[in-house]
């Protein structure tokens, strides 16, 4: 008998037809995503699951007593509490690799509209305003030449230290957990310890997983050792930044302006401050949504569960569950 999946997101009939070959398929045919409510409501007598952020933790997988396998449609997984995980021999994948240039090409999108306010420029023209010469209201920051801070030196924060040094022409300096020496032979990126990265920074880009190290990883602190010239970006996990400190640093001046993808509470509460800042550009979490990204993720996590379900060698399990 065939393995019985569920998956939780819209996929590419090509994408369904090719689990279908392996198992069972039950699809999310919704509006939007699927809540936690309705997805419990399906998994009882699953064996594979495909998901994006829902919380894998006792409940859930009490729930599931058939379950083997959970593939994250992401390349984090801090909704897998992997301890129950490991208790219970489930596998857990994910789909690193095939959005990296996707994300970089966001963050680059972050840093130009933030330094150049694109977006309040077009807002200010669709008011039917018009530049004058002498009106430097409109004025932005050049990015071409200037100094980059990355946090979090991965896959990502590599394909955005390249674009930067060989298309901006930029010194690029970045903080990891541990040192990169071939990134930085290959690169000339410069490793700094984290307070003399943000002091030394023209634009800071924080591309860390979300742990318990990196939780609120920056606060009040760090945005206090910015320069008040420089951009922070993020497009990695809203829970990194404490976002009542990044609100008061776009408010007092402290920083220049902001480019975000992710907050702390998503969706986003309408009544955030963030929302009515003229110095911020924010997007609804949007880093890998491409057409083509998109479609290369739902297949490389359809590929890690139906292996996983078949016995053959699963290449994207996430390394704190691998045996």
């Amino acid at each position: 008998m065939k393995p019985r999946v569920y998956v939780a997101k819209h996929f590419s009939k090509e994408v369904i037809s090719y689990i279908e070959n392996y198992c069972e398929c039950e699809v999310w045919e919704g509006e939007g995503e699927i809540s936690r409510e309705e997805l419990l409501e399906k998994i009882e007598d699953k064996n594979g699951v495909i998901l994006t952020s829902i919380k894998i933790d006792k409940e859930f997988l009490d729930r599931a007593p058939n379950l083997k396998v959970v593939s994250n449609m992401s390349v984090g997984y801090d909704n897998f509490d992997l301890d129950i995980m490991k208790s219970r021999n489930i596998i857990g994948t994910n789909t690193p690799e095939v959005l990296d240039n996707s994300v970089a090409d966001l963050v680059f999108g972050l840093m130009l509209s933030s330094a150049r306010r694109i977006v309040e420029c077009d807002k200010y023209l669709r008011e039917g305003k018009w530049k004058s010469q002498y009106d430097e209201s409109y004025y932005g920051i050049d990015v071409y030449g200037k100094t980059l801070g990355i946090i979090g030196m991965g896959r990502i924060g590599e394909a955005i230290a390249k674009r930067a040094k060989f298309g901006f022409d930029m010194n690029v300096f970045y903080h990891n957990r541990s040192r990169k020496l071939e990134t930085e032979g290959n690169l000339g990126v410069k490793y700094l310890d984290l307070q003399e990265l943000l002091k030394r920074s023209d634009f800071v880009v924080l591309m860390t997983p979300l742990t318990r190290e990196t939780y609120r990883l920056m606060g009040a602190d760090e945005f206090r050792v910015m320069k008040e010239t420089a951009i922070f970006i993020n497009a990695s996990r809203g829970q990194t930044v404490d976002e009542k400190a990044l609100i008061e640093a776009l408010k007092s001046g402290q920083i220049r302006a902001a480019g975000l993808d992710v907050y702390e509470k998503e969706p986003i509460d309408i009544n955030n401050e963030l929302i009515n800042l003229n110095n911020v550009v924010i997007l609804p979490h949007l880093g890998s949504a491409t057409f083509e990204t998109r479609n290369s993720m739902a297949k490389l996590s359809s590929e890690n569960m139906v292996k996983a379900l078949i016995g053959e060698r699963v290449p994207n399990i996430v390394k704190e569950l691998k045996e």
